[in-house]
């Protein structure tokens, strides 16, 4: 009996201990999750060369993964590029082919972008929104003037939308549809336009007395938080987007500014001027008192925008040394700042890759970076202006 006893006491210290060991192991895992603490995902490439390569490498870097030998590698993609795209995918832990595929009757870049799209999304252990046949909006500066730009999430395929000969800020995408709000000085004032890409048809949507600036469309499209200064301070106010008049939301002597939506189209985040410095402020849509986000660290918050998935609000802070790029949780927790210079950004639909203007010696350049590696690309150089800036990602 004793020795029974003994062997039965063993063998529970045993499980304990075992048990103690992974519990261990998935608190250092929580400890190292989130922003800026994510290892990549290592992927081995063979057969694929030219431009096909160079597409594949900056899709999937920009999503978090990076390059290795089939050795270390948890992804073996294959394939080739002969006028059309051929690859597959497998995942070399589960021993499974995770996509395959041959693609046609597009560009080549066209398909690798498909390709990446098809692997992200297949692959049960990512479980990734698709980004790369996404669109991008920016203010492309086209000196002395700037014109609305958009173009693929890479930079390439870039048209312009206006051709005004004056001066466009801040673009922002209608969720789902191939429209935008901006404001626009074609009139000599600041006014907010909604343009539909589509159909061409472009309309006054914001003309009162004073600036007009920061549309932010809801979710579902039926209303638009704007920066109006129509009653004598810049405020922040709610319209329907069929029109009528606006609904002030804040009544405050201090600059508003740079509004975004919770998905959910309940809540607002807008950069507000407490004393000397910002702060990020939320609101509900309907109106009501406002309460501080915490921003610990990283001073004079401002540009937020919501991550599509509502965890995360990534933010400029602005310090004697520059501007950079920060995320903070969508309740205030966890502040960070990403430590990498930019300004400006804007989730992609996976909420975890952003788009950011980044300052050079002569205007700015757009940028990726992924917020849970910390991996940036620049994106290519767009042709047609000097400049590029104040970035929205379609969702």
């Amino acid at each position: 009996m004793r020795k029974s006893t003994l062997i039965n006491t063993f063998s529970i210290l045993a499980v304990l201990a075992s048990f103690g060991a992974k519990a261990a192991d998935q608190i250092e895992i929580e400890k190292s999750s989130g922003p800026g603490n994510e290892k990549p995902v290592l992927v081995s490439i063979s057969g694929i060369n030219g431009e096909a390569l160079q597409v594949l490498q900056f899709d999937l870097y920009v999503q978090g993964f990076n390059f290795t030998n089939a050795e270390a590698a948890q992804f073996l993609i294959n394939g080739r590029a002969n006028g059309n795209f051929q690859a597959s995918a497998t995942d070399k832990y589960a021993k499974s082919t995770v996509v395959s595929h041959a693609y046609s009757g597009e560009s080549l870049r066209r398909q690798v972008h498909q390709f990446v799209d098809d692997f992200v999304t297949a692959a049960p252990q990512l479980k990734r929104k698709p980004i790369c046949r996404t669109k991008i909006a920016f203010k492309g500066e086209t000196r002395p003037n700037s014109e609305v730009f958009v173009a693929d999430f890479d930079g390439h395929n870039t048209q312009s939308v206006t051709k005004d000969g004056s001066i466009v800020a801040a673009p922002e995408w209608v969720s789902g549809r191939m429209a935008l709000y901006y404001t626009s000085y074609k009139l000599n004032h600041a006014d907010i336009l909604y343009h539909n890409l589509s159909s061409g048809e472009r309309k006054m949507f914001a003309r009162y007395g004073g600036s007009n600036m920061s549309p932010a469309p809801s979710p579902d499209g039926s209303k638009v938080a704007m920066i109006l200064s129509k009653d004598g301070w810049t405020d922040l106010y709610v319209q329907s987007a069929s029109g009528g008049s606006p609904v002030r939301l804040t009544k405050s002597r201090e600059d508003e500014s740079s509004p975004c939506w919770s998905p959910n189209g309940q809540t607002i985040c807008y950069a507000a001027k407490d004393g000397e410095r910002r702060a990020l402020r939320k609101i509900s849509a309907g109106g009501g008192s406002s309460r501080v986000l915490n921003t610990a660290g990283l001073p004079n918050p401002t540009e937020p925008d919501w991550s599509p998935d509502g965890k995360w609000i990534a933010f400029t802070s602005q310090t004697r040394g520059g501007f950079q790029i920060c995320v903070v949780g969508a309740e205030g927790n966890e502040p960070t700042g990403m430590g990498v210079e930019g300004e400006d950004a804007s989730w992609a639909p996976n909420s975890r890759t952003l788009i950011f203007g980044r300052r050079t010696g002569d205007g700015y350049i757009l940028s990726l970076l992924d917020v849970p590696t910390k991996q940036v690309k620049d994106v290519s150089r767009i042709s047609g202006s000097n400049s590029q800036s104040q970035p929205s990602w379609a969702k």
